[in-house]
């Protein structure tokens, strides 16, 4: 999980931010903007390079254009996502269109900006993810959950099946975590949202979103997901783990 890349309890000052952008402008600034609030910030001008960087590097976050010169952003957050590169991906594009929201976080995308962004909230942006992904994990004693054949190692920030991990990404791992934690209980849309991101913001104020989601741990999880007999639909109400 995305959690173990933060090594050694690294704070702030040392958290690496990957900037996947061809303008040299926009990067610029970027890259000042987040260097000015202690990050230490690595720039590429392409898809290509950037997936290079996520393998060899390891950011913590990294913060991906859409339109890029060798491809789409959605295709290498798609590809970073398929090679096992977990950290969270917070999208910046100049298209304000819901469906590019929706495809984005579908593919494996965290979380959403259009430009121009506002400093002060892009840095909050980063925080939340950041926070959300390391943070909530830094326990000191070993936690083990149980969900049919499943293990979550919430220490680790794993979940396993006979032993092999399954790969989610930051966001599933706190949706499922949120319905391990109450198996059997009934969860509404909104529920699930703040379970996710703790409040609606710009890439959670969809309610296609949840279903999102819930899809793409079924797909993960169940040994079919057309026919889910872990994470249930409650029609009219929501979801619900199987007790």
């Amino acid at each position: 999980m995305a959690a173990s890349l933060l090594e050694n309890g690294a704070q702030h000052s040392t958290i690496r931010i990957l900037v996947i952008e061809d303008d040299p402008a926009v990067a610029r600034s970027l890259r000042d903007e987040l260097t000015m609030n202690g990050y230490e910030v690595m720039v590429s001008y392409s898809g290509a390079e950037g997936i290079r960087s996520m393998q060899k590097d390891r950011p913590h976050l990294v913060l991906l254009d859409v339109r890029l010169p060798d491809g789409s952003g959605f295709d290498f957050c798609r590809k970073m996502r398929q090679q096992g590169l977990l950290q969270p991906v917070l999208i910046l594009t100049v298209q304000d269109d819901d469906v590019d929201k929706v495809l984005g976080l579908e593919i494996g995308a965290d979380d959403y900006m259009t430009k121009p962004y506002n400093p002060k909230e892009l840095n909050a942006r980063i925080r939340a993810l950041l926070r959300r992904a390391y943070g909530e994990f830094s326990q000191a004693e070993s936690q083990l959950l149980f969900a049919q054949e499943l293990t979550v190692d919430l220490i680790r920030a794993k979940v396993t099946r006979a032993g092999v991990e399954i790969n989610l990404t930051p966001t599933e791992y706190r949706l499922f975590i949120h319905l391990v934690k109450h198996p059997g209980q009934v969860f509404n849309r909104n529920q699930l949202i703040h379970a996710m991101w703790g409040s609606v913001s710009e890439s959670s104020s969809d309610p296609q979103v949840v279903t999102v989601y819930i899809r793409r741990l079924r797909e993960k999880l169940e040994s079919d997901p057309d026919h889910p007999r872990l994470i249930l639909t409650v029609p009219g109400l929501g979801y619900r783990l199987a007790a």
